[in-house]
Order: C-alpha cells, then sequence, then structure tokens
C-alpha cells in the first residue's frame, strides 16, 4: 500500500524536465473568433443564424409536431419516479405548469396508491422568480441523521444556467426552506465540483470557487473540510491532484460501522488512484489505476478495464471481484470471481440491497439480470448467482436497491407461507424495513416503461431447512408509464452488419410491420460510440409520435402500386467505442483506432441501404456530444451515404478541442492533438478540417446551447460557419441561448429542441416522392 500525509504536497518545480517540447502546429482557424462564448459580436452572428434556422423549420408543421412532443413531456401520467430517504419517498416534476419544476415527497403507502398526495417542498419556478435566476434543479444530498432521528438537512445542486456548475444550498426539508447562511447554513458558491456531509457541522468539498484552484480540465483541483462559518478559501485542505490531472473528489461513506472517508485522484477519464483515510493520512487501494472501485458495508469491488494479473492469475477486462475491504487494504489479495464476461455479455452496472448484489448484464444488448448472494458459494461463480426471471429479449431492464442502509427482513427465513414474508414494504404492511427491496424499470423501443418494487429473500428447499435454493423475489408493479403511439403497428428486429475489418455489429430497427424494402423508407439512423456507454432499447413517445407515425405525402404509385404513403424507420446502433459488449468493445476503438466506431456506424449505414430499408437520399443520422463528432465524420468521411445530417452539441475541431471547455479531460479518448504523433492520427477525424471543396455533402442541421460548459458552443458556430463560407448548400446552425449540455433545461426547450432536430431530417429526407 502507499501512504501519503492528509495535506497538500508540495508544489511541483516548474523548472523540472524543462526540454523543450516540440507541439503540433495548428491550421489556419478563420473562425477563431468565434470562441468568444458570449461576446456582443458573437451573440449576434448567433441571433441571426437563429433566425434563418427558424424561419426555414418553424412552419405549421413544425408548431404541430412541438405541441405533441411536449404533449409527451409534460404529461401528468408518466412515471413520477422516486428515491427513499428516511420514510419519505422523494421526487422531482416538471410539466406545463412547472416547467422549472417541484422537489416533493410523499409516503410508500400514498405512492402505492396510484394517486399520491404530494408535499411539496421547493417551488423551482417560485424560487427563481423570487431570485431573479434561472435556476435549474440538479438534486439533492441528505445528511445522514442519527439513529431514530428523520431524514432533515439536505444539499440542494442548482445550476445558474443548466451548465455543470452547481451552487450548493442547505434545505431543511421539514422547515421547507434553505438554512440561512447568517445562521451558519451551507451556501457554496456557484463552481464545477462535489459535496459529501461528513457530519451535521462539515462539508468535504471539491470545488474552484473562492480562488481554489482548477486542473486544465476545468474541475477541482483540491478537496477540503469546510465547517460551519467558513469560507472555502478558509477550509482546511485535505488532498490536491496535479493540475494536468482531471479532477479531484472527495467523499465520506456514513453507514454505521463501516465510516469511511475516500479521496480519489481522477487522473484522466478512465485512471484513478482511490485513497482512504486513516489516522491523519492518506491510505492508497492498491490497485492499477484503470481497474474501478466501488465499497459496500465489509466488501471492495474491482472492475478491470484491462486484463488484470495478480499473483499467477489474471482476471479479464470487465470482470467483477471481490475482496474483504479491510484485509485488502492491509495486504492480502483473496479475490473472489463475482462475474467474468464473454463475447456476447457484459456488466454493465450493480447495487446492493443490504444483503445481495444485483448485477445488470447485457446478453448481445438485450438485458439479463442476477442475484449474487455473498453467504452461499456458487458454482460458476464465488457467490451463488440467481437470474432474476424479468428481461424480455429486445428490452432494456435495471435493477437497483430501493435503500440499502434501511433494516431489511430476515433473508434467512425458512417459513412457509404466501411468499410475502419479505415484502412487507411492498404490501404496504409495514414492519421489516426495505434493506432488500429493489426497483425493476423495463423498457423497450415499442414498449412503455415499467417500474415494479421486489424484495429480495434467500429461498430454502421444502422439507429442509438447511438446504438452499437460491434467492427468490417477490414483485408487483407500481406504475406503468402512458402509450403515446400506436405500438401495436411496429416490430423490433435486431441485425448485425459487418464492419470493415470483419467485426459483426449489432443494431435495432424499429418499423411498421410488414415494411415494403423498396429504398424509399426515411430512415433516421442515431449512434454514439464513445466513453463506454452502451445504446440499449428505450420507449420514447416523442420519437412515436415525430418519426415512426409521421406520414410522407401520397405517392402516385408507380410500376402498377396504388398511391400510398410511409412513415419513418428508426434505427440505434451498438458500435465500438460504447460499452455494450464491456471494456474491450469501448477500448477497440479508442485513439489510434477511433476510425472503428465511424467504420461500424457507415456499415449499418450500407447494410440498411443494402437490405433495401432505404437509401442515401431517404436515409440520415443523428448524434449529440461524442454522438455529434460521430455523424460530423459521417457528414465528412461518408457523404455518399446520408442525405441529412443532425449534429447536436458536437466535438468538431479536434485540433482546439483540449483548450475548449472541458475538452482536456477527453484526452484519454480522443488522444492529444497538441503532441505531433497523435495529431496526425487525430486530424483523421476532426471534421472541422476534413471539408473539402466540390463534395456533395447532406444537408446539415448544427445545434448547440450558448451555456453548454462541457463541449461547449463554439465547434458547433465554427462547423457551421466555415461550411456556409466554403459555399455548401443547406447548411443551418441553432444555438439555444440557455440549457447547458443537454440543449434544454425545460420540457418546453426540450420539445423545441427535439422538434427543429426532427422536423430538419423529415423535411431532408421525406420529401421528393418517397
Amino acid at each position: 500500500m502507499t501512504t501519503t500525509d492528509a495535506a497538500p504536497p508540495p508544489a511541483s518545480d516548474p523548472d523540472a524536465g524543462s526540454a523543450a517540447e516540440v507541439t503540433a502546429p495548428e491550421p489556419v482557424d478563420e473562425n477563431i473568433w468565434l470562441e468568444e462564448i458570449y461576446g456582443e459580436e458573437q451573440l449576434a452572428w448567433v441571433r441571426e443564424q437563429n433566425a434563418r434556422t427558424e424561419e426555414l423549420l418553424e412552419d405549421a408543421e413544425y408548431t404541430a409536431l412541438e405541441a405533441g412532443i411536449l404533449e409527451v413531456l409534460d404529461s401528468t401520467d408518466r412515471i413520477a419516479m422516486v428515491g427513499k430517504h428516511g420514510e419519505w419517498y422523494y421526487n422531482f416534476w416538471k410539466d406545463r405548469h412547472n416547467p422549472k419544476g417541484l422537489w416533493r415527497r410523499t409516503t410508500w403507502e400514498s405512492y402505492r396508491g396510484g394517486s399520491p398526495e404530494w408535499d411539496v417542498l421547493l417551488d423551482v419556478d417560485a424560487l427563481a422568480a423570487s431570485e431573479g435566476e434561472e435556476w435549474v434543479f440538479h438534486g439533492a444530498s441528505f445528511l445522514r441523521p442519527a439513529d431514530g432521528e428523520p431524514h432533515r438537512l439536505a444539499l440542494l445542486a442548482l445550476s445558474p444556467d443548466g451548465g455543470d456548475a452547481n451552487r450548493y444550498r442547505e434545505f431543511d426539508v421539514e422547515a421547507r426552506g434553505f438554512v440561512d447562511p447568517a445562521a451558519g447554513g451551507f451556501d457554496l458558491p456557484t463552481a464545477k465540483g462535489n459535496v459529501s456531509w461528513l457530519d451535521a457541522d462539515t462539508l468535504l468539498v471539491a470545488s474552484t470557487a473562492e480562488g481554489l484552484p482548477s486542473t486544465t480540465s476545468s474541475y477541482a483541483r483540491t478537496g477540503v473540510k469546510l465547517r460551519r462559518g467558513e469560507s472555502l478559501a478558509a477550509a482546511e485542505r485535505l488532498f490536491e491532484i496535479p493540475e494536468d490531472h482531471m479532477m479531484a473528489l472527495v467523499a465520506h461513506d456514513s453507514t454505521p460501522g463501516f465510516e469511511r472517508t475516500f479521496a480519489v485522484d481522477w487522473i484522466s477519464f478512465f485512471e484513478k488512484t482511490t485513497s482512504v483515510l486513516r489516522d491523519g493520512q492518506w491510505v492508497r487501494v492498491d490497485v492499477p489505476v484503470d481497474v474501478n472501485l466501488s465499497s459496500h458495508r465489509e466488501w471492495l469491488l474491482f472492475r478491470p478495464q484491462k486484463d488484470w494479473t495478480v499473483g499467477a492469475t489474471s482476471y479479464p477486462a470487465g470482470s467483477l471481484l471481490a475482496a474483504d475491504f479491510e484485509s485488502f487494504l492491509a495486504g492480502g489479495r483473496d479475490l473472489s470471481v463475482l462475474f467474468t464476461p464473454d463475447e456476447h455479455t457484459s456488466l454493465q452496472s450493480w447495487s446492493w440491497t443490504r444483503d445481495f448484489l444485483l448485477l445488470n448484464l447485457l446478453r448481445d444488448v438485450s438485458s439479463e439480470i442476477r442475484v449474487l448472494d455473498p453467504q452461499e458459494p456458487g458454482t460458476d461463480t464465488a457467490w451463488a448467482s440467481t437470474v432474476l426471471d424479468a428481461c424480455p429479449p429486445l428490452h432494456d431492464v435495471n435493477a437497483y436497491a430501493v435503500d440499502d442502509e434501511d433494516s431489511a427482513s430476515d433473508s434467512d427465513d425458512d417459513s412457509e407461507g404466501d411468499g410475502t414474508d419479505g415484502g412487507a414494504p411492498v404490501s404496504g404492511t409495514g414492519a421489516p424495513g426495505a434493506g432488500n427491496d429493489f426497483w425493476l424499470v423495463a423498457t423497450g423501443f415499442t414498449t412503455p416503461t415499467t417500474l415494479t418494487r421486489g424484495t429480495l429473500k434467500r429461498a430454502v428447499l421444502k422439507g429442509d431447512a438447511t438446504a438452499r435454493a437460491g434467492v427468490e423475489s417477490t414483485h408487483e408493479v407500481i406504475r406503468s408509464s402512458p402509450s403515446f403511439f400506436n405500438e401495436a403497428d411496429y416490430e423490433v428486429q435486431q441485425h448485425f452488419a459487418v464492419s470493415k475489418d470483419g467485426t459483426r455489429v449489432p443494431y435495432f430497427q424499429v418499423a411498421a410491420r410488414g415494411l415494403v424494402l423498396d429504398g424509399q423508407n426515411p430512415t433516421q439512423l442515431s449512434g454514439y460510440g464513445g466513453f463506454e456507454i452502451s445504446r440499449t432499447p428505450a420507449y420514447s413517445g416523442a420519437i412515436g409520435r415525430a418519426w415512426l407515425e409521421r406520414r410522407t405525402e401520397e405517392s402516385a404509385g408507380h410500376d402498377g402500386d396504388a398511391p400510398h404513403t410511409r412513415g419513418g424507420v428508426y434505427v440505434v446502433a451498438n458500435i465500438r467505442g460504447g460499452g455494450e459488449y464491456g471494456p474491450s468493445w469501448h477500448r477497440a476503438a479508442l485513439q489510434e483506432k477511433r476510425h472503428r466506431a465511424y467504420e461500424d456506424f457507415a456499415a449499418v449505414a450500407a447494410d440498411l441501404i443494402s437490405r433495401g430499408v432505404t437509401s442515401r437520399e431517404r436515409l440520415g443520422c443523428v448524434g449529440g456530444s461524442n454522438g455529434g463528432l460521430l455523424v460530423g465524420n459521417m457528414l465528412t468521411r461518408y457523404p455518399e451515404l446520408f442525405g441529412a445530417v443532425s449534429c447536436g452539441v458536437p466535438l468538431l475541431d479536434m485540433r482546439r478541442y483540449t483548450k475548449l471547455s472541458a475538452g482536456y479531460s477527453w484526452i484519454a479518448e480522443y488522444g492529444d492533438p497538441d503532441v505531433p504523433e497523435q495529431w496526425e492520427f487525430v486530424k483523421t477525424f476532426s471534421p472541422y478540417h476534413l471539408l473539402r471543396d466540390g463534395v456533395d455533402y447532406p444537408e446539415a442541421f448544427i445545434w448547440t446551447a450558448t451555456s453548454d460548459d462541457r463541449v461547449g458552443p463554439v465547434q458547433a458556430r465554427k462547423m457551421a460557419a466555415r461550411m456556409q463560407a466554403m459555399g455548401i448548400p443547406n447548411v443551418w446552425f441553432h444555438e439555444a441561448l440557455e440549457g447547458g449540455h443537454a440543449g434544454a433545461s425545460d420540457n418546453r426547450q426540450a420539445a423545441a429542441l427535439q422538434s427543429r432536430s426532427q422536423h430538419f431530417l423529415w423535411r431532408a429526407l421525406a420529401g421528393r416522392g418517397a
């Protein structure tokens, strides 16, 4: 193990390693003036572009489309997801009457009954009006109360513009108001960072506010201990990282009997070190920087991003291992294998109830859930594993704990009965706690989301109280989302395209039953392919209304066909760079191998065309953020495959992305363009530098948000400006003046954003005699 004092390290010597470093040259950039985000001249250019695009798109069809999407987003029948704290169930809710939202709570009996009586704690619209600030609610973090006391104090994260920087303010849920800073209430200035309760009068804070240093990636560099009445600048510094690392994080686990304080040096997006505070010193958990860690009570879990060799044993990337926390910290290396990936199956996430571990898996991008019991040895894994029978094919189903810190019913109860012994919280009969309860959220492209609650307990064989039969669950459906389109008219299929290097790439196709394969179907292809993020099946009333059910104008018919109309086809590609098959699928498209993600997406596009689903003039693609970079590469590298491209909040200038907003933090994903050897491969997927004269480019809609402090709006601005200056036709740009990286901070803005993108694609792809 490694130990360091819990104090800032000495400043590094600025003259150390002073040998001149060679930096790759920057190409001429005639649009660099647009990088001043809030400049008067720059915003005038934005407003001019917005007016031009709105004049094109915001016609009568757009108005009806926006109203239909807003109806979906504002529906009062959609599921109000809740989180349990103490005896209350909390929810944040937006609708037509409350666009900024209500933070509220109810009891389990009321929630389960179907028509909850909500206790409103904070009206964000009223707060914004009274304070003259466009607040966006980003969540609440509760102080763990003393035994027998209710959860009362919480830190609310409020963003002034929807960006990643938050102001943290202490809130008393019983008094229904903020704790006055003049009386010692915590009120942290707006900044990027994180906050964790250490005790009732102390916070652990990583922040860039009040002069605290930031990393090159724009995140917090230090962790401090903030006591009531103190300023951040005066707070005791606990932890500090080098400036060129990504960010510092500090947190406290308050689980009784397992209290621990952690500090994380997030070196890069996929590398970190974790330390535990012991007797005034930071004790590093001694694992490679690419092994992800999490703790629960006495357990420490490990998920390596690369193959990890411990002693004579090698554990594959994407596996899940467990060890006793204290034993591992003391040097023991007795690891238990809980999950091993194969070519079809990957681990997406996990969640602890009090006594069991829920694993959320994907098997060829369809969900599978396993329940592990640490008290029972398994056959294929160290802990006994039971498959939860809750996952239909081509669906996404996720299980997570209701409240792992609550008490639990006796999970060893072997009595016979109606099967509800462990299900008291579900049935509402009181008594046992919710410690082994779980939520189950299931969704599919044509299946509205369902929320189920269940309880886990150890099963026994009848007649033998000592023989175990795995883990059993009792559960009931609590909520189902409403239907927003006629799902029965559509079918979901999974296909596999073959990429340039022979890799089979899965994709989902959602289309009308009996789809005519004549190449004339307006088709929207969506993807992401980065940061180990998986694109899984999900119900979208907006896609159903804006794309699947939308109809082309009636054709005159040809070759004996009767006149007809047709709807849209929606496709999601599961390309490399994502997490659908675990870390290896992600790492296959990192940095110099980035081209594989784009080859995969192009292979899906080509497969749709070869199968007769669509054609170049009917095929469009859409993506946001890293997905914006993806479709930007489709625009510039594969223009022959697409008729239209909708490119949102994108990375596009890969020469300067590390100097813009939080871009430096993504070097691990894309590479460092300042290093000449790395710029050689980075420039091959930098759309801003791949534009050429004389190319027949697809129609393009590039959209972003002024307040996006993650990617920032300037790369989208510059791409549109360059394309328009080159005389490329049908290039449209729109920049929301608020909304952050999501491009929207309320349902009205979200409906407008989605409507512009959908309407642009439909106009471009569904005309010309479809």
